[in-house]
């Protein structure tokens, strides 16, 4: 992946440094990419905007970098878009000129072109699987981190310009729906319900497991374990009655998934089921095992990866159904057959590390080309304020009943003083664009090498980092925005107070904390980049007086500079899957 040099701000003082370069010297030609990437932002604000590092150049010009910097100091040609240039040590940096930048930049994001120029030059065209839901089990919100992380993951790399494909792999075969169906046909005696059947099924599912739990040691443990594998066969055949309970319930369950994803306003490119890959990833061992890649122990088949430290990798258990493994690896070759793709990322918990180093070795091992370009973007789970969620021990918080208690404590809260004033749909849809905003913003706000502890209460709080609070400040400048009716013409360089300035040179990194996101697979540096921005906005909006500015002039240019952070905000959130409410 290579990006194009899309820094305004960047690009000049590029330009500006190699003209510098080549009257000072004859021993050295740097071309633009190379002195971009040696721009960077200085420690201190007094020490000014932008610094050019010269370590670089020293070995080449047979001179220390700080005699460097001063070299190339006194070769500096003008700009009207520096103020002032100085050398700090080994460093020359930059003062830039306010007049002729924040008319650079506001004009840009103000007409939105800011957002609209791909960010790459070459890129591989992507799958990005995520959310990986058993049907049979309730959705709760630990599954929230895989969902959103994914989805703001393929945001992000659709709006730098890569052609990016998402799937989803449920799982909706295995032991757990045996279990699940198991329990129905035996032990249930209550009616299902008209409405969120699939949650309910979970609870059975819950049921289930606590009953055979219950049962380990005593008489039924054989019997209950007969029937399991008795169930399973069934499904393995497509026959029999649970065959046909196992349709009409994996519906469902498939309902849940649709209602929460279009809650959370999540769509597929495609979908892949478990039960799609299922007798063709056997066949597919089999194969192999035929051309001799695999061995077979106690009839079960497996590769042995302990010379590449990865212990052993079953494939085929004794009675020949498949694994985990045996699933994705006939899922690999089938992504990139079916969707023509470069790269295939999983999103998964860091549990499956193992897992998936052993099946892209196992891929590697059997020839298939593309597994070097497979890549497993793991995360660290979600666990509630006194300790890990189980569905299968029934500890957990359900999505659907967390939504409605968000929605209804959202209302409560901040948004029942507006009965009357608004319409009771206008109620609804801010109650629900907060409520996802505060579970996708604590969702990606964390490195996904971290764990989250999810607590509702600290997650809608409109004072501290959380997705309301930078909703709200969007709400507030669009309110402020509106007051104002624009001149076509802004004089931007009225825009001198400090902390204008610095709010500029914030809005201006936007597309550079993309970049840093996509290069990284993260999404927590969007997430403190935009809550500094709020804060950063707050400070200015408090010291610097907007619609009771001195004059007219600076009246318009302070509210163009907020509408400049709204959209910034706007957009910044929405690559989160957030909605920015205009009013709150």
């Amino acid at each position: 992946m290579k990006f194009k040099k899309h820094n305004i701000l960047y690009l000049n003082l590029a330009q500006l440094i190699q003209e510098a370069i080549q009257k000072s010297t004859d021993d050295l030609a740097l071309n633009l990419d190379q002195i971009y990437l040696l721009l960077s932002t200085p420690p201190k604000k007094d020490m000014g905007d932008v610094a050019f590092a010269c370590f670089g150049l020293a070995k080449a010009l047979k001179k220390s970098p700080a005699q460097i910097a001063q070299d190339l100091l006194e070769c500096l040609n003008e700009s009207r878009l520096v103020l002032k240039s100085k050398n700090f040590g080994p460093y020359l940096n930059f003062y830039i000129n306010p007049a002729e930048f924040n008319k650079i930049i506001l004009d840009e994001i103000l007409s939105e072109s800011f957002f609209k120029s791909s960010l790459v030059e070459i890129a591989p065209k992507t799958t990005i699987e995520y959310s990986q839901p058993n049907t049979h089990k309730e959705l709760h919100v630990g599954h929230m981190r895989n969902m959103c992380l994914g989805n703001a993951i393929v945001n992000l790399y659709r709006y730098v310009g890569i052609e990016t494909h998402a799937t989803t792999f449920p799982g909706d075969v295995g032991t757990h729906v045996a279990k699940c169906l198991w329990y129905y046909k035996k032990y249930n005696t209550e009616q299902p319900p008209t409405i969120r059947q699939g949650a309910w099924l979970g609870k059975l599912y819950t049921k289930a497991n606590l009953k055979l739990e219950d049962e380990k040691g005593s008489e039924n443990e054989e019997k209950n374990r007969a029937e399991l594998t008795a169930i399973l066969k069934q499904l393995h055949d497509e026959n029999g009655e649970y065959y046909t309970l196992w349709q009409e319930t994996k519906k469902w369950s498939l309902t849940l998934m649709q209602e929460v994803y279009a809650w959370a306003n999540i769509t597929f490119d495609s979908w892949y089921w478990e039960s799609d890959v299922d007798s063709t990833s056997v066949a597919l061992i089999n194969k192999y095992f035929e051309k001799g890649l695999f061995i077979k122990d106690q009839g079960a088949i497996g590769i042995d990866l302990s010379d590449d430290k990865l212990g052993f990798c079953l494939l085929l258990k004794s009675d020949g159904t498949g694994l985990y493994a045996t699933k994705d690896l006939e899922l690999a070759r089938r992504k990139f057959e079916d969707q023509d793709i470069e790269k295939s990322i999983y999103v998964v918990d860091n549990r499956q590390s193992l897992h998936f180093k052993q099946v892209f070795k196992t891929l590697e091992k059997m020839g298939f080309e593309n597994a070097k370009n497979c890549f497993h973007l793991q995360y660290e789970m979600v666990e509630l304020p006194d300790g890990a969620m189980s569905s299968r021990k029934g500890n957990i918080v359900p999505i659907q009943k967390l939504i409605d208690e968000m929605v209804t404590k959202i209302k409560i809260d901040y948004l029942n003083k507006y009965v009357g004033d608004w319409h009771t749909c206008e109620i609804d849809t801010v109650a629900n664009q907060v409520a996802a905003g505060a579970i996708k913003y604590g969702m990606t706000r964390i490195d996904s090498n971290k764990k989250i502890v999810f607590d509702m209460d600290e997650w809608l709080k409109l004072d501290g980092e959380s997705g309301p609070y930078i909703q709200y400040v969007h709400a507030r400048i669009n309110s402020l925005v509106s007051k104002i009716k624009r001149d076509p013409e802004i004089q931007f360089e009225l825009l001198t107070h400090e902390l204008e300035s610095d709010l500029i040179l914030k809005l201006s990194k936007f597309n550079t904390i993309i970049e840093n996101c996509v290069t990284n697979n993260k999404t927590h540096p969007l997430c403190s980049y935009l809550y500094e921005l709020a804060k950063a906005f707050n400070s200015f909006y408090a010291e610097c007086s907007v619609l009771k500015a001195e004059t007219h002039e600076l009246v318009q240019a302070r509210t163009a500079l907020a509408d400049g952070v709204a959209i910034i905000i706007r957009n910044g959130l929405s690559l989160l899957g957030i909605d920015a409410p205009k009013k709150m």
